[in-house]
């Protein structure tokens, strides 16, 4: 197959590192990728640095126009079987351009907050889409519903952990925790992501707040994106000495809302333990239970392992993906 990719964002998180590993998994597989993104976007810079053919492009409204005929050209110089559009600016772009020269188009929606209702979502997920993927299930039905698409064309493919590369060694926990300061006795809780604001991290802080009477009790919080917000409210609280600002298949319990995907992963009393969202004294009461419980924190762990090894391994990323773009293209070709 030949599969473009095209991302409006500059910036660099999840959703961009998604977009990296599946083009080198399926060039990989055999497949030829291109990829079209902003100028100085961090994707355009790792992709190149990966061999992967990249271009440039003003995905601006202001700009849609030039834009329009280049990205034509592009796809008709590379004979692109398929598109994949992955945010809002190259959605709407992409989605008209392959319309125009009969591409197929799948849709990721990355974000599991809703999406906007009315034309919106019925034509860019609707009409500019022939499939759309969403990365947890929570969202699938909220997307089928608003653009009127078949049930059938719209399916969750969560973005799966590379397992070889998730291995931690003892003397590795041990030289972490001397990094910190933090000594083998301590109880360490952490969590490591781009952080944003509806995911969780005031809540982790308040949590810390709450128990900083414990005094074998440390925090961790690791990550980008709004991270000088957080950095300003642990100094606020005065947590320095607590939190430091700067996982499942590691047989670690879970502790996470409902809200995304998450519920997905983290089976309330299965594989970890489910709290109500902006509720920092259930955050606390779930540390304190899975600190106070070392049964309790292995059973969990051990099964938040087994669910992930079933369920959100990267190589099952890509198969699904496969499958997905194979059954686009092959109705295309079909005709």
């Amino acid at each position: 197959m030949r599969i473009m990719h095209l991302e409006a964002s500059t910036g660099w998180g999840g959703q961009e590192i998604r977009i990296l590993r599946e083009s080198v998994g399926m060039r990989a597989r055999g497949h030829e990728v291109i990829l079209a993104v902003m100028a100085g976007a961090e994707l355009g810079k790792r992709a190149r640095q990966a061999g992967l053919t990249v271009y440039e492009l003003d995905f601006r409204r202001s700009a849609w126009w030039h834009s329009f005929w280049r990205l034509c050209r592009i796809f008709k110089q590379h004979a692109i079987e398929v598109v994949n559009t992955h945010s809002s600016l190259d959605a709407w772009l992409g989605g008209l351009v392959a319309r125009w020269v009969g591409c197929k188009v799948v849709r990721t929606r990355h974000l599991s907050t809703p999406i906007k209702r009315g034309l919106n979502s019925r034509l860019l997920y609707g009409k500019l889409a022939d499939f759309v993927v969403t990365t947890c299930e929570s969202i699938v039905e909220t997307i089928v519903r608003q653009s009127g698409k078949e049930r059938r064309f719209c399916r969750s493919v969560p973005t799966g952990i590379a397992a070889e590369h998730v291995d931690v060694k003892p003397e590795e926990v041990l030289a972490f925790r001397k990094q910190w300061g933090f000594s083998s006795k301590e109880f360490v809780v952490g969590t490591a992501c781009v952080m944003r604001s509806w995911k969780g991290i005031q809540d982790l802080l308040l949590a810390a707040d709450r128990l900083r009477h414990i005094a074998d009790l440390r925090w961790v919080v690791i990550g980008g994106g709004h991270a000088e917000t957080y950095h300003a409210m642990a100094k606020e609280l005065h947590l320095g000495g607590k939190v430091l600002l700067q996982a499942a298949y590691l047989r670690r319990p879970l502790i996470a809302t409902a809200t995304g995907g998450l519920g997905e992963v983290c089976l309330d009393q299965i594989t970890g333990i489910l709290v109500s969202p902006f509720r920092s004294d259930q955050v606390a009461e779930a540390v304190l239970r899975l600190k106070e419980s070392r049964s309790e924190r292995e059973r969990l762990g051990d099964r938040a392992r087994v669910r992930v090894v079933e369920h959100f391994l990267w190589q099952q990323t890509l198969d699904n993906m496969e499958q997905i773009f194979l059954h686009v293209v092959g109705n295309s070709r079909a005709h």
